[in-house]
């Protein structure tokens, strides 16, 4: 399979399958995708992630006072509706700490982070400081598909995507984005679902570069 067909069939963001419109560039949606990344990012089902990401939707859970106003307890009973049952408590002390530090720090809001960051390193560490459980794989996952609204949004690729890379002997995602004129998010997205959902389960795939 040509790289731009199954980057066609794989790459969709999963902000996009999850209904959220980054490219406008609003707080609201930033949160949201902020949020699902959060979720996204322990090993567990994308299928768990997604729903508890709707569950949160369901329940007007939109911005970071809304995850402070609803307290421990309702976070938990939310996380495990959505099937986020092995992590529900350790990922409500989680939304508590970074949100309750994004709402004293910034405003509750990311846009806020953003412009008071130097550079891409910056915002990385700015965004790890929110709370102990933000990481390089929540950041990567985030930032990825911030770059459709932040200039600054310039992640290295996840430890997924890096062995994606190496079976097709990628060496750089931004040379081979522009060369095939393919957009870099959902590049990134479709090496990400390759290695997961192909590499790592043994179906072989077979794509020409």
């Amino acid at each position: 399979m040509k790289l731009k067909e199954f980057v066609r069939r794989y790459g969709e963001p999963f902000s996009k399958q999850l209904g959220i419109d980054l490219k406008s560039g609003r707080s609201e949606e930033i949160f949201k995708w902020f949020l699902a990344s959060i979720l996204f990012a322990k090993p567990i089902r994308e299928s768990s992630a997604t729903k508890t990401y709707f569950c949160f939707m369901k329940y007007g859970i939109t911005n970071a006072k809304k995850v402070l106003d609803a307290g421990w307890e309702k976070l938990v009973e939310i996380l495990d509706e959505g099937g986020y049952t092995r992590y529900d408590f350790s990922t409500a002390d989680k939304l508590l700490e970074v949100f309750g530090n994004l709402q004293k720090n910034y405003g509750g809001d990311l846009n806020k982070l953003y412009q008071e960051a130097r550079n891409s390193e910056d915002l990385e560490e700015k965004i790890k400081v929110l709370g102990k459980g933000i990481g390089s794989t929540t950041v990567s996952i985030f930032l990825r598909e911030m770059r459709y609204a932040w200039e600054k949004a310039d992640p290295k690729p996840s430890p997924l995507v890096k062995v994606a890379m190496e079976k097709l002997n990628v060496k750089d995602l931004k040379e081979i984005a522009s060369k095939k004129n393919i957009d870099l998010v959902e590049l990134e997205t479709a090496l990400l679902r390759y290695s997961k959902d192909f590499l790592k389960k043994g179906k072989k795939l077979k794509i020409e570069i």
